[in-house]
């Protein structure tokens, strides 16, 4: 019996999980960007620290060499054998630190837009509609949470900020462009045609 009503019991939380058509369809359809935040954050996610990486690798790698070339500069070889080893031993430091700060810069980049989509995705689901404010809002509150982090003054605060609010309304505002293209509904458009049709609602009954 015990058994019988366990499987009973997780049958109910299966068949509550599990979506039908109808609903996967139309979940894809009312998401940001047509994508589920269940995989549009992960995408955000990885392709973050692909972009990281990419540009980790490049200053490293660059700044390694540098590095490299300066203390070595007073000991330089002088036969061939000498230099073979020397520009071998510069492209493994190259390599290295390359990767290094690729990594580094790529998971930074990976937690800062986790926590940007995540906190957008919180303001969608509290305020029951997406449109640029939430975006706004997660923008600055990972931009808030970065700067108490690593202490920054009032003035770095300052300017983290505004970069956050940048960010945020640009995103945010192709995001809902690319909605009402699609015809989703977006929160303040929304407000403001219900407002303008109760206008003209007004307008036609004292008229």
């Amino acid at each position: 019996m015990a058994q019988s009503s366990m499987s009973k019991s997780e049958t109910a939380v299966r068949d509550q999980v599990t979506l039908t058509r109808e609903e996967y369809v139309q979940l894809w359809k009312d998401s940001r960007l047509s994508i589920p935040p269940l995989l549009r954050i992960p995408a955000a996610a990885l392709t973050a620290f692909g972009m990281g990486m990419s540009l980790g690798l490049a200053h490293g790698s660059k700044m390694a060499g540098l590095r490299f070339r300066a203390e070595h500069a007073h000991r330089l070889p002088t036969t061939t054998t000498g230099w073979y080893l020397y520009h071998k031993s510069k492209n493994y430091h190259l390599a290295f630190g390359g990767l290094k700060e690729g990594f580094k810069v790529g998971a930074r980049l990976s937690v800062l837009s986790t926590a940007m989509f995540c906190a957008e995705n919180l303001f969608d689901v509290y305020r029951g509609t997406k449109d640029l404010f939430s975006t706004v809002m997660a923008s600055l509150a990972v931009a808030g949470g970065f700067s108490f982090w690593n202490r920054f003054s009032a003035a770095e605060t300052a300017r983290t900020a505004r970069k956050g609010l940048i960010f945020g309304l640009a995103y945010g505002a192709v995001q809902d462009l690319l909605s009402l293209a699609k015809g989703r509904p977006v929160g303040y458009v929304e407000f403001i045609r219900r407002h303008i049709g109760k206008a003209s609602q007004l307008e036609e009954k004292t008229t």
